[in-house]
């Protein structure tokens, strides 16, 4: 599985790009930042990033694209920014037909560090030793992208299990309310004049 992580956020945008399967060594086989000027107009740090997320995209083929989930902080004017680099990843994945996967920053601590309140260090020195690395990635949107690409590798086979369950679980709901509904329409069709 080859799985491409965004850490979103319109100055520094982290993407990192993992390959491996659950329980096996993992591979990182690109990280960086997609950067824009603080100065620029919002309209054009998401054209930037949208274009940087793209030639991630090209050049690594990922099967799943990971995305941090924006979760509320008390500085709007920050979470605008990382909802809006969010959404531009997320449409990047969407236009090729790539499913994407939203993680939270604590469950991606929980999958990589084993604790949801991990700091940034403690992500940045666990990233380094699964992928096996010299040094931690830098700066840290780099380690948490590829902690997010880590995160679902690890979670996507018991994600697609849950979810196969959900469809099952539909299906059969689908099917008895269609077998409901076919005994109340022969049973009316009993009851009508002839």
């Amino acid at each position: 599985m080859r799985v491409l992580g965004v850490d979103p956020g319109l100055t520094r945008c982290g993407v990192g790009v993992v390959e491996g399967v659950a329980g096996r060594p993992l591979t990182m086989l690109g990280v960086g930042v997609v950067r824009t000027p603080s100065d620029a107009d919002v309209g054009h740090r998401l054209v930037a990033i949208e274009q940087g997320i793209e030639q991630w995209i090209d050049e690594h083929r990922p099967e799943y694209v990971a995305v941090e989930r924006v979760f509320s902080q008390h500085n709007v004017r920050t979470v605008m920014g990382t909802a809006q680099a969010s959404a531009v990843a997320m449409l990047c994945a969407s236009r090729r037909g790539l499913p994407v996967a939203l993680h939270t920053p604590s469950e991606v601590k929980a999958a990589v560090t084993g604790s949801g309140r991990a700091d940034k260090a403690q992500v940045g020195a666990m990233v380094t030793r699964l992928l096996r690395l010299d040094a931690p990635p830098k700066p840290a949107d780099a380690a948490d992208a590829l902690a997010l690409a880590i995160c679902h590798i690890w979670r996507a086979p018991a994600t697609n299990r849950l979810q196969q369950a959900q469809a099952q679980a539909q299906a059969r709901e689908a099917q008895a309310r269609a077998q409901q509904a076919r005994q109340q329409a022969q049973s009316l069709a009993r009851k009508a004049p002839r």
